[in-house]
């Protein structure tokens, strides 16, 4: 289970896929600062993500699983991505990034998911998953 908290989807625009239909926003210094902590890989499944914003870089401290890691700039444009970042790691620190989107591992490969890709974020249901 993600925590909680407002939530969402992350469509990538560019590439006309969901990141995430389940998108946890991580938008409190606690929720920020917990994310996916002791969530162990059958919590955080595919479909599912958790955007912490603002951010300018993560880490996997007390994590039970990989992670995607996509860093997106003010516009949300992804400027970095970390596929398959494992436990125990730093991520690297952007400045230039405003946020960062949290994935089950692999989510990035399967998505085609790439630098430049302009990521759409908004609260509620994904469109497709309504009609669902």
């Amino acid at each position: 289970m993600l925590p909680s908290g407002p939530s969402g989807y992350a469509f990538n625009r560019t590439r006309h896929t969901y990141l995430a239909t389940r998108l946890c926003i991580a938008g409190t210094y606690w929720s920020r600062l917990r994310g996916l902590m002791v969530k162990d890989a059958a919590s955080f499944r595919a479909g599912e993500g958790l955007w912490i914003n603002p951010s300018h870089g993560v880490h996997t401290f007390a994590m039970r699983f990989s992670i995607d890691v996509v860093y997106l700039d003010g516009d949300k444009v992804v400027i970095l991505m970390k596929e398959n970042l494992r436990p125990w790691r730093v991520a690297p620190f952007r400045m230039r990034a405003a946020s960062v989107l949290e994935l089950p591992g692999n989510t990035l490969s399967s998505t085609g998911t790439a630098i430049g890709d302009e990521i759409e974020i908004a609260l509620g249901q994904a469109p497709e998953a309504a009609t669902a």
